[in-house]
């Protein structure tokens, strides 16, 4: 597939990194790309991101993410997948942008006409491309309106090694609340480990 990554630091790096390495075509959006000829994938201004891919993903700061998105305009975005995984913390990590809501839900309510999955924002971008790193399996959510969307989403997450197994749909795109809010006990966990490369699994009690 064609897909566009909006944005360039360690997170849209890395899943570009992934699903370059699986075969798909991919570009990274950035708004001044004359300054980023340093990356291993062709860098583009954000219209051209757009307007070339079949599926955008959102991975720039969920505190600017609205606005940049409104930049490239409805239109451009109509019709397309859009993936989120931003998370909109201030500079101190102490607050979230969106704290009775989520970016996620602001994103589709913005633009309706554009399907928007919430995914891969419980983790560090070291586990987004190598959950096979971890010393066991973990649990990767989706959330969405657009089952066809969640399900081009899961084919996606796939070719970067998570199995459809580790992947949980909880939901419509208001349980990108839960994911986001995860941010505050990411910190703990991190703080607790004394590392960033970890991801939490979601265990069912059995059957019986």
């Amino acid at each position: 597939m064609r897909i566009g990554l909006l944005g360039t630091g360690n997170v849209a790096r890395a899943l570009a990194h992934g699903w370059g390495t699986a075969g798909h075509e991919v570009l990274l959006g950035s708004r001044t790309p004359e300054e980023r000829t340093d990356l291993d994938h062709p860098v583009v201004n954000l219209g051209d991101t757009a307007a070339h891919a079949e599926v955008l993903v959102n991975a720039t700061p969920g505190t600017v993410s609205l606005e940049l998105l409104q930049s490239i305009g409805t239109p451009a975005l109509a019709g397309k997948l859009l993936i989120d995984v931003g998370v909109g913390l201030s500079d101190d990590y102490t607050q979230l942008s969106h704290p009775n809501s989520s970016l996620g839900e602001q994103i589709q309510a913005a633009f309706p006409l554009t399907s928007v999955v919430k995914t891969l924002c419980t983790m560090d971008s070291t586990v987004m491309t190598a959950p096979d790193g971890l010393d066991g399996p973990s649990t990767v959510f989706l959330s969405g309106d657009d089952a066809e969307a969640k399900r081009t989403t899961g084919r996606l997450l796939t070719d970067l090694g998570w199995p459809p197994s580790s992947q949980l749909d909880i939901g419509g795109i208001t349980t990108a609340r839960g994911q986001e809010h995860f941010a505050f006990l990411f910190m703990g966990i991190a703080g607790g480990l004394g590392s960033h490369t970890f991801n939490i699994n979601v265990v069912p009690r059995t059957a019986g």
